[in-house]
């Protein structure tokens, strides 16, 4: 049986580093709604509860009745989890006065607590709260302290029940990995097993008893997780697999071709399909983002319909969706950040049911299965790409002309990342998590030789991350970035300057749109 950890979700931007966290101790989670744990599962050994936005005493919080698991599996508690179980078990929760957010650095009320073994003295953590706990309920004791925070983590006398004030998930709190090693593993029993050879050996028998001799038709993208996907498939059920590969007329340049020949290496049987008119036609003077967004898809799904209607006795339809797309499609506050046209269920008429492989796991974790099944390097690097394409790497409408221009600078910026190598011997493109170029609405005045030029403005986007959930702009190298701008106003038909994009998410988003 294969253990796991249950993590509440009570809101958090960070709960889903709380899970890459865990998954990075080869233990199995699963983020689910606070309101929703599962109950009567033998494979649960351990619960966390995350942060919130909101605070314990507010009439909106969000609440989850601890008996459902108190006494039956370890707890730990972080941030708004550490003060809902102080709050709800007898102790106090007050307005801080001020927010305690930035570095702290622990002080230990006493030696030895298994959550915090093999710690540094003065270890330093990142706060990031409004209240603060101020009072722990009978038969709880105070563990840690900070020079601000006098319950900066707890633990209950006679049950196996922690509190943090901090976030250990965070890269600022230094020794974050091992506080939750030491509950994971020590606390829980986590046995360590979840790794991309046990995930494809339990996937690849799972598929075939799903599926059985049934026919699955998959949607490619070119993106590393419809392609591991298809490998996964392909492995499981052979020739039962067909993929097809839509070109909406928003790749990347000569992306269409080079793709299909990629897939062809890999003994996939794949059908590709130019319908980039019909997308062109039905965008045309379409400006809003959510719009577009939602066109892309459901042209997509019409496409891929037509295709798949033609391959007879079709059952099943493969997915490359991952944990963090489901997630974020679910957000439990019920506020949609955008859309994903691979995530919310399928047209009526399509009549097959859903088949997705990589729905439990992290892009990083993609990736690691990927090179387990021994899939080209390229492939497996290949950087996130949106779902709906330069469509949205366009602002404003989309036009074939603007499609070319951005394609153009695009495949610039790009080869240029992938050949400028660093000092230690790495490329750009291997040190960046996603880069593109963005089409701006706008026209700037410039100068070519002797004439006056009127023409586009282009923003490069390259961001660095670990999960897509947060991300800083890349500090690549003025030399680069100066080479780029030359390359592209040289060499696209159509744009006069080039800028730079140094917003981090949050409060900007990777995409601008």
């Amino acid at each position: 049986m294969q253990q796991k950890i249950i993590i509440l979700d009570f809101g958090s931007q960070t709960t889903q580093l709380i899970g890459r966290r865990v998954r990075e101790l080869d233990t199995f989670c699963e983020i689910v709604p606070y309101n929703k744990f599962p109950k009567d599962d033998p494979s649960i050994i351990g619960v966390i509860l995350s942060g919130s936005p909101y605070s314990v005493y507010d009439p909106e919080a969000f609440k989850v009745d601890l008996e459902q698991f108190r006494g039956k599996l370890p707890i730990l508690g972080i941030c708004y989890g550490a003060q809902y179980i102080s709050h709800t078990l007898g102790g106090k929760v007050e307005p801080a006065g001020t927010r305690e957010y930035g570095r702290a650095n622990l002080n230990f009320i006493e030696d030895g607590n298994p959550l915090f073994k093999g710690f540094d003295k003065d270890s330093q953590v990142w706060m990031s709260h409004g209240d603060t706990i101020t009072a722990i309920p009978q038969g709880f004791r105070c563990i840690a302290s900070t020079e601000k925070v006098k319950f900066a983590a707890y633990q209950a006398n006679d049950e196996k029940i922690w509190g943090v004030q901090f976030h250990p998930e965070v890269f600022h709190s230094l020794q974050g990995t091992l506080l939750l090693k030491n509950f994971v593993v020590d606390i829980c029993g986590g046995k360590q097993d979840w790794s991309p050879a046990s995930f494809i050996e339990t996937t690849v028998q799972e598929l075939k008893q799903q599926v059985g001799n049934d026919k699955v038709v998959l949607g490619l993208s070119g993106g590393v997780d419809s392609s591991v996907a298809a490998v996964l498939l392909n492995k499981a059920i052979g020739k039962n697999l067909t993929c097809i590969f839509v070109n909406n007329g928003l790749l990347r340049k000569n992306e269409f071709q080079d793709v299909l020949r990629d897939y062809e290496c890999l003994g996939l049987n794949v059908i590709g399909v130019d319908a980039s008119k019909k997308f062109y036609d039905e965008l045309a003077g379409v400006e809003e983002p959510e719009k577009k967004r939602k066109i892309i898809g459901k042209g997509f799904v019409d496409v891929f319909n037509a295709e798949a209607q033609k391959i007879k006795d079709a059952k099943w339809l493969g997915q490359g969706t991952i944990y963090p797309d489901r997630i974020e499609s679910l957000n439990i506050t019920g506020r949609t950040i955008k859309s994903h046209h691979n995530v919310g269920g399928l047209p009526k008429d399509m009549k097959l049911q859903l088949c997705e492989p990589l729905k439990w796991l992290f892009k990083d974790e993609v990736r690691r299965v990927g090179r387990q099944l021994g899939m080209p390097e390229h492939l497996i690097k290949r950087h996130p790409f949106p779902g709906p394409g330069l469509g949205v790497r366009i602002l404003g409408d989309i036009t074939p002309e603007k499609v070319r221009i951005l394609q153009d600078a695009d495949d610039i910026f790009i080869r240029g990342l992938r050949e400028w190598k660093t000092e230690n011997g790495e490329t750009l493109y291997d040190q960046v998590w996603q880069a593109g170029v963005i089409l701006l609405p706008i026209k700037s005045v410039g100068v070519m030789g002797d004439e006056r030029t009127y023409e586009q403005a282009v923003a490069l986007r390259a961001v660095t991350s670990a999960d897509a959930m947060t991300a800083d702009w890349a500090h690549l190298p003025y030399e680069f970035l100066a080479k780029v701008s030359n390359d592209i106003i040289r060499n696209v038909k159509g744009v006069n300057r080039v800028a730079y994009d140094i917003s981090s998410k949050p409060p900007a988003t990777i995409e601008w749109e």
